[in-house]
């Protein structure tokens, strides 16, 4: 029964392994090489970037207030 349970286990484990480090076997295997990896671009940087366009169209398209605080205070 104990070989049974453990034998499962370690093949649930290897199983996991194997789906987890399979696909990127070739970069791992690159990296202990010590092969320097291809530069990707930062979609961050892009993100940031699209982030900051859209603020100024809105800061750009809002409504200037019709009444100015100077003109406020003379008509209290």
């Amino acid at each position: 029964m104990t070989l049974a349970i453990f034998g499962g286990a370690l093949t649930t484990t290897g199983y996991a392994l194997h789906a987890t480090l399979a696909p990127n076997l070739d970069k791992i295997v690159g990296a202990l090489r010590g092969e320097m990896a291809a530069a990707r671009p930062a979609p961050l940087a892009t993100l940031v970037r699209a982030e900051r366009r859209i603020a100024v169209r809105r800061w750009a398209g809002s409504a200037v207030p019709a009444v100015t605080p100077l003109r406020q205070r003379g008509a209290a």
